[in-house]
């Protein structure tokens, strides 16, 4: 999945924004970044995140795109991670939800040299729904709360697409995964993985 997704315009939507819109955030990024609430979202962006409030509640908070994400061999900045190499402590404490109408991925073929290349773009969601509930972790970088959207295997209808695709979790779970002493594991054996897509022409 290379992190980039659309968030349409809903009354859903509106209400989280107003919500991210009071948090003391905005007015720090705002000095030096556009925040995105709806359009297109690119991964180096600052969105709308859903996490937990000082209070234990569910709040939107504006957050940047990208952890510098430590792997074996290297360590780089990227808008995702797969769920099964996660950090044990952002696991445990700090979960978040990231609110999608759609994310994207390319269709990935094999050149003649057997390397993998990018092609059609698709738009891909849950069956039946609207809006997704992403799931990702986040920690503070430089003062600043950053995230990622965990990925897991893709769904049978759109596994011709691309190997990975965004967790996802049924909106009656969203406070469930971020508060921090849920268990998460539990969480994940609920992920939607029946999904539809379209072509994008760019």
């Amino acid at each position: 999945m290379c992190s980039r997704y659309w968030i349409d315009k809903t009354p859903t939507m509106d209400s989280i924004v107003e919500e991210m819109n009071a948090s003391p955030l905005i007015k720090a990024w705002q000095k030096t970044l556009k925040i995105i609430s709806q359009g297109e979202v690119f991964p180096t962006d600052v969105v709308l995140v859903i996490s937990t409030n000082r209070k234990g509640g569910a709040d939107g908070f504006p957050y940047g795109m990208g952890l510098h994400w430590k792997i074996p061999s290297h360590q780089r900045k990227t808008g995702d991670g797969s769920g099964e190499t996660v950090l044990p402590e952002d696991w445990k404490r700090h979960r978040c939800v990231i609110s999608a109408s759609w994310h994207f991925e390319w269709e990935h073929t094999l050149r003649n040299d057997d390397r993998k290349q990018a092609g059609q773009k698709f738009a891909i969601r849950s069956t039946g729904m609207d809006m997704a509930w992403l799931c990702g972790l986040y920690r503070i970088e430089e003062g600043f709360p950053h995230f990622v959207i965990l990925t897991r295997t893709l769904g049978e209808k759109i596994r011709f697409i691309y190997d990975q695709m965004p967790l996802i979790v049924p909106k009656n779970k969203v406070e469930d995964w971020i508060w921090p002493s849920s268990r998460p594991e539990e969480i994940l054996s609920l992920a939607l993985t029946d999904m539809v897509f379209e072509q994008v022409k760019e």
